[in-house]
């Protein structure tokens, strides 16, 4: 339950509030505590006599004392500094152990039904508050609140301290006499002319005339205590005032006090401008300087002064004769380093200042000391280049900055704090203060009781976020185009595709739309149906095949596919239906033409009936090979053969340009490929079922054309499973239909490459096929290593080349 809902339900419950009467917030915590209905702000619970109780000095809320213990420990502050009251947030240095009366004179305090509860009874005898100046005790019997203002009169002044009245002790206004005030100002020479008031007499406002230190200007200032109306300021300019030689003038900017002796006075120059020879010396016959007006006498030699110019430790000297006045510019140059000591610069002496501080152009660009900025000065001497910008990063809670100076690591934990209570959305879980910045609102374990779209059950607990999440009720939906009434589709889901063709019909009226069952409309704006034209042509019966259009179909000849073939079926072709055409014409000529020739050898022919053997289809001639793969057949039927090769191809099988470049770059995935599908075949024959089966794994489209490719040579059927990227191929091996190709890829590959089919030495010759004398002419070398090297044969089963059972 909230603070607020707490303060709705008891109304009797005393309000914290800086402007609420003190008497009635008295009265009413002694009401509410007599009837035993007060309540403690922390559990909530009624405060009754018997209880151990405390009451804040600021606020005068009183709680349980077990509750303040335990919120006190709970909410203690960083550095263990303090902890605040629930109901002022004043902070307190201890934690309470004790039970003492309202005016703390009385531990444990016993109750009785006539003193206010949790009261000694005695009297309160407390100071007033912090901001009075009464010094009477309170008179009034231990009690709960604040004490009420002392009713004790003393005398007291007015504010400008001329007459004295009555007043209530302890009153903080004063009363003015209605008399001038009189009192010294801030200059402490004029006085106060306002009617006596309370606050500080204000700054005097009189202007009096200040002149400067030479004279020359003058300035309207403030009255103040140090303000000197006879040069009180400097006005910057020359001084120009006589020196006391009273021939010179003073050169120096306007000062205070007496101007300097002149600076050719006889005291004051003793020696030659150079400084190396006493005037005395220069002087003849007694002769000496007795005003400045005279001339100083040179020595002759070389100046030699030194000057700010040239490196430090040997600065360069004046190169002109002993002279009165500043030294002429010196004509050398001044290796002067930069500020940062990186490069040094030759400068003409007479572009020096007498600062002689050079800067170079190469930016600093060292990381400073929080390692995320690099310094951009120029000519740069600070070592410790300590970052003086605001850090500014996101703190954890989301909500405030960082305020420290940019730094290195983590940024510290956001400070700020509410001490309001942090509920759920539906109020039954409750986060008391004090509460850090960013926390997220409770986990509430009952069910979300807001307003969902749906009728469905709600089956999520609830949440913070300002979006339930979406129903997942399982129910039917209809697809885009009402194809079928799809199930188990959740409430959320109000797109549904069925995945069939859409079928609608198109705006030409002839064709169906062949997209993914869709939401949109078909034909967009601009749309013009390109699917060929279904119309049947009256001479071929195909479709006409052109582009969708309307009216007649174009005269154009008849592209689509016929396959024709020989006789026997072994040749096979196909053409468009136009060469078809031709074909069958041609035929038809040579029929009439037979047929006529026929007529002139005295023979009757009957011409309807020619007319009725047109050919529709054209027939290819049989050729050779038609002719051996015949005689093959009768032959194997003859021998009575089962799953005879009747190909008239005794030499190697053709493999495609594509199995041959893979066999070159992976020739180890090729061969274990086709050793698989020999042992595929192998097993299917020796097997008692049709067919065997193996599923290679998953690889690549290139490797699974391989395996495709090679499976025809095999007489076997491929099939390709699953998506990428786990697509797999199973190839099938049937006991009837299959076989063995002639030579394997890798030895045709190896006879192109013109390498031998078989490295070393010849296969030993098949013995039930040998003669003795064959024998005998034989190498006796080679005789002898075929026999230590090869088995003996002469166990050797005889081979049988037209049984293809194994």
């Amino acid at each position: 339950m909230s603070l607020f809902e707490m303060k709705r339900r008891n109304p009797s419950r005393p309000k914290v509030n800086a402007n609420e009467d003190d008497t009635t917030q008295r009265e009413r915590l002694t009401e509410d505590l007599f009837a035993g209905t007060y309540e403690c702000m922390v559990c909530c619970e009624r405060v009754r006599p018997s209880h151990a109780i405390w009451n804040c000095q600021n606020c005068y809320n009183i709680f349980h004392l077990r509750c303040i213990k335990k919120w006190a420990r709970s909410s203690m502050l960083a550095d263990d500094v303090g902890w605040r009251c629930p109901g002022c947030q004043n902070v307190t240095n201890k934690v309470p152990h004790n039970y003492y009366c309202f005016c703390s004179k009385l531990r444990d305090p016993e109750w009785n039904r006539y003193d206010t509860p949790h009261s000694c009874g005695e009297q309160c005898a407390k100071s007033r508050a912090a901001n009075s100046n009464c010094t009477h005790p309170c008179n009034l019997l231990c009690h709960p609140g604040p004490c009420p203002p002392c009713g004790t009169y003393v005398p007291s002044t007015c504010f400008c301290k001329k007459t004295s009245q009555q007043v209530r002790c302890g009153q903080a206004n004063l009363v003015s006499c209605g008399e001038i005030c009189n009192k010294l100002l801030n200059c402490t020479k004029h006085r106060c002319v306002d009617t006596c008031h309370s606050s500080q007499c204000g700054l005097c406002d009189h202007r009096v005339i200040q002149k400067c230190y030479c004279g020359l200007e003058k300035r309207k200032v403030a009255c103040e205590v140090d303000v000197d109306e006879d040069g009180g300021f400097s006005c910057g300019g020359v001084c120009g005032r006589p020196l006391e030689c009273r021939n010179h003038l003073c050169e120096q900017s306007c000062h205070a006090g007496r101007c300097k002796t002149c600076e050719r006075s006889p005291e004051v120059v003793t020696h030659c401008p150079c400084g190396r020879t006493p005037i005395s010396k220069l002087l003849t016959d007694g002769q000496t300087r007795k005003e400045c007006t005279d001339v100083i006498p040179t020595c002759g030699n070389v100046c030699a002064k030194q000057l700010f110019c040239g490196p430090e430790g040997d600065r360069h000297k004046c190169p002109s004769g002993c002279h009165s006045g500043p030294c002429v510019p010196c004509p050398l140059t001044s290796t002067i380093p930069c500020r940062c000591k990186r490069i040094n610069k030759k400068i003409p002496c007479t572009e020096l200042t007498e600062v002689g501080i050079l800067l170079c152009d190469k930016r600093c660009n060292v990381r400073k000391k929080c390692g995320r900025h690099k310094c951009p000065n120029l000519c740069c001497t600070d070592t410790a280049h300590v970052c003086n910008l605001v850090c500014g990063r996101r703190l954890k809670c989301g909500l405030h900055t960082c305020d420290e100076l940019c730094h290195q690591g983590n940024c510290p934990t956001c400070w700020q704090a509410s001490f309001e209570e942090l509920t759920c959305h539906c109020g039954a879980t409750v986060m008391y203060p004090p509460i850090p910045c960013g926390t997220k609102p409770p986990e509430c374990n009952k069910l979300c009781v807001r307003t969902h779209s749906c009728h469905h059950p709600v089956r999520h607990n609830c949440h913070g976020g300002s979006q339930c999440p979406p129903c997942t009720f399982l129910m039917e939906k209809w697809c885009y185009g009402k194809h079928e009434l799809r199930t188990c589709i959740p409430c959320f889901q109000n797109e549904v595709c069925c995945g069939l063709p859409c079928n609608k019909v198109l705006p030409c009226g002839l064709h169906k739309c062949k997209l993914i069952c869709h939401l949109e409309t078909c034909a967009k704006e601009g749309f013009v149906c390109t699917q060929p034209c279904p119309k049947l042509r009256p001479q071929c019966g195909h479709s006409c095949g052109s582009t969708c259009h309307s009216g007649n179909c174009p005269t154009n000849t008849c592209k689509a596919p016929v396959n024709v073939k020989c006789k026997c079926g072994h040749r096979k072709e196909t053409i468009t239906c136009a060469e078809n055409s031709k074909a069958c014409n041609r035929l038809v000529a040579t029929l009439m033409a037979t047929k006529l020739h026929l007529t002139s050898d005295g023979e009757s022919v009957d011409l309807s009936r020619a007319s009725s053997e047109i050919v529709t289809d054209a027939i290819l001639e049989c050729n050779n090979e038609c002719m051996v793969l015949e005689r093959n057949r009768r032959l194997a039927m003859a021998l009575q053969l089962r799953n005879p090769d009747i190909s008239n191809n005794p030499q190697s099988p053709v493999y495609s340009d594509f199995l041959k470049e893979h066999a070159k770059s992976n020739p180890t995935f090729v061969s274990s490929v086709y050793d698989k599908l020999s042992e595929l075949v192998m097993s299917a024959k020796k097997s008692k079922q049709k067919s065997r089966s193996y599923a290679f794994p998953p690889m690549k489209s290139d490797q699974r054309r391989v395996i495709h490719e090679l499976a025809e040579m095999f007489g076997c059927e491929t099939l390709s499973y699953d998506d990428e990227p786990k697509k797999n191929v199973a190839a099938t091996a049937f006991r009837d239909k299959s076989w063995l190709p002639s030579s394997s890829i890798m030895a045709v590959m190896q006879k192109e490459s013109g390498i031998s089919r078989i490295a070393g030495k010849a296969p030993p010759p098949i013995p039930h096929h040998q003669t003795r004398s064959a024998q005998a002419h034989e190498n006796a070398s080679t005789s002898t290593s075929a026999a230590e090297n090869e088995p003996s044969k002469a166990n050797a089963p005889e081979i049988d080349y037209f049984d293809y059972t194994n």
